[in-house]
């Protein structure tokens, strides 16, 4: 019954004038992550575009073909985008990989938030990166449990210390499906898993070293923009 009412909730808020739900299901851009595991197909959000467009050129380019998921902690995330990990020997400490530019902060709660499934672009630290730019070309992936109520409780009221309030859809879609509302406002997400999330459930739960790198290379083969 309890579920039963959330999806009533739901359905409600789709039909009212903000549409939440409309808003994500609008035509967007679709890349096919090839990786040695599957493919992961993800939509880009028109709401970020100078992410959406940065994300397009590099794929088509193949700047992102032969690298590595080379950070996956489990129920957290899956990270890949590194230029470095591209034949990258056994244990070595990847992250620090760039394309020597950033891309400015592209926020668009409470469209736009950290569920599970969410495409977001990694970053450097607030302490030299107060303006939350992202990376050239690192992403990640969003796997995070689900949010029991105590827990959302506790980020929510943090999260509105920073002027970030999460609405009752976030709270119903990381109660209900996942996520890490922590990052919300703190990483620009910019796109969403359409296809391949079972892909995204394996890689987060690989054996990883010390430094969360898979002890077994997962590899983007490449990407293909489908539209």
């Amino acid at each position: 019954m309890r579920h039963k009412l959330l999806l009533v909730f739901v359905a409600f808020l789709c039909f009212g004038t903000l549409s939440i739900c409309a808003k994500k299901k609008e035509k967007r851009h679709i890349v096919r992550i090839e990786t040695s595991v599957g493919n992961i197909r993800v939509a880009l959000s028109d709401d970020t575009p100078l992410h959406r467009d940065n994300f397009l050129k590099l794929a088509r380019e193949g700047f992102y073909d032969g690298t590595l998921f080379h950070r996956c902690i489990k129920n957290f995330m899956i990270q890949g985008g590194d230029p470095d990990s591209r034949n990258a020997e056994p244990g070595k400490l990847l992250g620090d990989g760039d394309v020597g530019y950033t891309i400015p902060a592209e926020f668009d709660l409470p469209y736009l938030y950290h569920w599970r499934g969410a495409l977001a672009a990694a970053r450097e630290p607030d302490d030299v990166n107060p303006e939350k730019a992202s990376s050239g070309c690192q992403f990640y992936i969003v796997y995070g449990k689900k949010q029991a109520a105590g827990d959302i409780r506790k980020v929510r009221a943090t999260l509105e210390v920073k002027g970030i309030e999460l609405t009752s859809q976030m709270i119903d879609d990381y109660y209900m499906r996942g996520g890490t509302p922590h990052l919300d406002g703190q990483y620009t997400v910019f796109g969403e898993v359409i296809e391949g999330m079972e892909v995204v459930k394996s890689i987060q739960g690989v054996e990883t070293d010390k430094n969360d790198r898979p002890l077994e290379d997962i590899v983007i083969r490449r990407m293909v923009v489908e539209q």
